[in-house]
């Protein structure tokens, strides 16, 4: 990929002073010229050679990355006239601002409105200066609605009754029902899975006007978190946790309980009148030569229902399909062996001898949680482990965008996914994170006392979640614990084989053990697609959540590889937004906007 470091003047020498605005305005006129135009050299003229577009469906129909003039001038010559892009402004609400960010770096930062032929939309661009010019180092293009297919809310709401003289004696109660039922067996999308991922896309669908089910294998919307430990508490703070359409009230707690977040779930379902099928197993599926999928579902009272959807959605989350190695002697062993996603309020630990598995967030909170119930717990870090803490780190991760008084949550989300993954990379190793490792260095110093070692240079935990979707822990207790000495940890090593009291390790020591719990992740989403669809199917798709060759995340929020089979995973603060853009992609799809198969067009 293309180098992200720069070298940049505060100002050019022909302009002084620096007028934010005026820079912006001028370099969006040439850029509204030069990227509609054909035949220009849009490349060289408006970036720099360290440059990065990030553009969301705007230029086409998927999320891409483009590094360097050369990469974006190819880009533009596929895609220019597709998108008709037909007017850029800056933004009157949110005026181009002089920033100086971190290891010396100066930009200009302005927010704009985008129209195409068929959508608009926001972007943000960052200038900087380069022989007297003023040119972007990071664009993004996103696009926000579709022309004519805008969403019904605001202004476009639905009225919700039907005044005048009319026979039809049904009410909104009536009409839901048969709207949950999907009597005629075809909606447009059927997404499997009702967790917050399942959910938002569904909203998003709905306001778009696109019919949809949701398939929930459990007897309640948010059992997926009531089933799970009971210290589980969203790590990120209220402030990024907002879905779409209806906010936290402003009583919410920073950090959201397990619990708290499951009803809030049911009650965002009931509220944004989604059509969920809970205690519902999905049988099989499979696409039909007619373009539409056969859907077989088995209902709580064991009917089976066929739904013949243009669309499927796996909506399961990254984390539904747990991976634990397979170790020798385990049918052996006079214990109880466990996965994490295993672990809820049944566990009984008091008193017993726990080794637990994996040092990342959930490995710490449920040895935490056990070593407050009584047990004497160990945990095997088997590589090293990205601490930061809850204090610290949230103050500087998201200083500026999600904080109290901070950007309204659109804006947040905007300035957020402005930042190309690569860039984004490079400025957390030159700026948060050896901040939040200066504030933390007492906590980290401890830590590795203690025999527990920590990330300190040459990563960040933005990079270490988007690569790797864990590796890291938000501190909330457990490393005191550790620290303390009431969680000792095996640093380096792995079970090699199980005996009928406990485990040896791979450097030949023995433990005894009551419980196993492998906190050790949990299988690409892309295996979940081969359980469900068969191979066929998931060889088709591309690996789901990582960072591609461009630096997007792979196979989530857009088109998987095989035609009208989606993935939608995330956090909170990411679902809210990619949720549009996969709900934009299927309601373009469904009006013959964008092209029905990723090979046409």
């Amino acid at each position: 990929m293309t180098d992200t470091t720069l070298s940049v003047d505060t100002q050019p020498q022909s302009e002084a002073p620096v007028d934010p605005r005026t820079i912006v305005a001028r370099w969006l006129e040439r850029a509204e010229r030069l990227l509609g135009l054909p035949g220009t050299e849009a490349g060289d003229d408006l970036f720099t050679p360290d440059s990065w577009w990030r553009d969301r469906l705007a230029f086409s129909w998927d999320l891409r990355s483009l590094g360097g003039p050369d990469t974006i001038t190819k880009f533009l010559d596929a895609n220019r006239d597709g998108a008709g892009l037909e007017r850029l402004v800056p933004c009157p609400t949110h005026p181009a601002t002089l920033v100086e960010g971190p290891a010396g770096r100066v930009w200009i930062e302005g927010t704009f409105e985008l129209e195409t032929r068929v959508a608009r939309g926001r972007g943000v661009v960052r200038l900087v200066s380069t022989e007297g010019e003023w040119k972007a180092w990071t664009l993004l293009t996103s696009v926000t609605e579709l022309k004519g297919h805008e969403e019904t809310n605001g202004v476009r709401r639905p009225k919700g009754v039907h005044h005048g003289s009319h026979r039809s004696q049904t009410n909104w109660r009536d009409r839901r029902n048969e709207e949950i039922d999907v009597a005629g067996g075809e909606p447009q999308v059927v997404i499997l899975g009702a967790g917050q991922g399942g959910l938002t896309l569904a909203a998003r669908l709905t306001q778009l006007g696109v019919s949809n089910v949701l398939l929930e294998r459990n007897g309640r919307v948010g059992d997926s978190w009531r089933n799970r430990y009971r210290s589980l508490v969203l790590h990120d703070p209220v402030w990024a946790n907002h879905l779409p359409y209806l906010p936290f009230p402003p009583t919410w707690p920073v950090f959201t309980p397990r619990d708290k977040m499951a009803d809030w779930l049911k009650t965002y379902a009931d509220v944004m009148e989604l059509n969920v099928w809970t205690s519902t197993e999905f049988v099989s599926g499979s696409r039909d030569d007619d373009g539409r999928w056969t859907i077989r579902a088995r209902r709580a009272d064991g009917t089976i229902r066929n739904l013949r959807p243009a669309h499927f959605v796996i909506a399961t989350g990254t984390s539904s399909l747990p991976w634990s190695p397979t170790v020798p002697g385990e049918e052996l062993f006079g214990g109880e062996v466990l996965h994490s996603s295993r672990v809820d309020d049944s566990i009984d630990a008091a008193g017993k001898r726990v080794v637990v598995v994996g040092a990342s967030n959930s490995a710490h909170d449920i040895a935490h949680d056990l070593v407050e119930q009584g047990a004497e717990v160990t945990m095997v870090q088997r590589s090293r482990t990205y601490v930061m803490s809850s204090e610290h780190g949230l103050a500087v991760q998201l200083s500026g965008v999600y904080e109290e008084g901070g950007p309204d949550t659109e804006d947040a989300d905007l300035l957020a996914s402005s930042y190309p993954l690569p860039v984004l990379f490079q400025l957390q190793l030159e700026g948060a994170t050896p901040e939040i490792n200066r504030r933390d260095a007492d906590l980290l110093d401890a830590l590795e006392r203690a025999g527990f070692r920590t990330h300190q240079e040459g990563i960040s935990v933005q990079e270490l979640f988007h690569r790797r979707g864990g590796g890291y822990y938000l501190n909330v207790g457990a490393s005191e614990a550790i620290i303390e000495g009431r969680i000792a940890v095996r640093q380096g090593v792995e079970i090699d084989h199980f005996t009928p009291d406990g485990v040896v390790y791979t450097d030949g020591s023995a433990q005894d053990a009551d419980i196993v719990i492998y906190a050790t992740g949990f299988r690409n989403m892309r295996e979940t697609a081969r359980q469900l669809l068969g191979d066929d199917v998931a060889d088709a798709c591309v690996p789901v959540w990582g960072v591609d060759d461009e630096g997007e995340l792979s196979g989530v929020w857009r088109r998987s590889g095989y035609d009208s089979l989606w993935f939608m995973a995330g956090n909170l603060n990411l679902i809210r937004p990619n949720s549009l853009l996969l709900a934009l992609q299927i309601k373009a799809i469904e009006e013959g906007i964008a092209p029905r198969t990723s090979n046409d067009g």
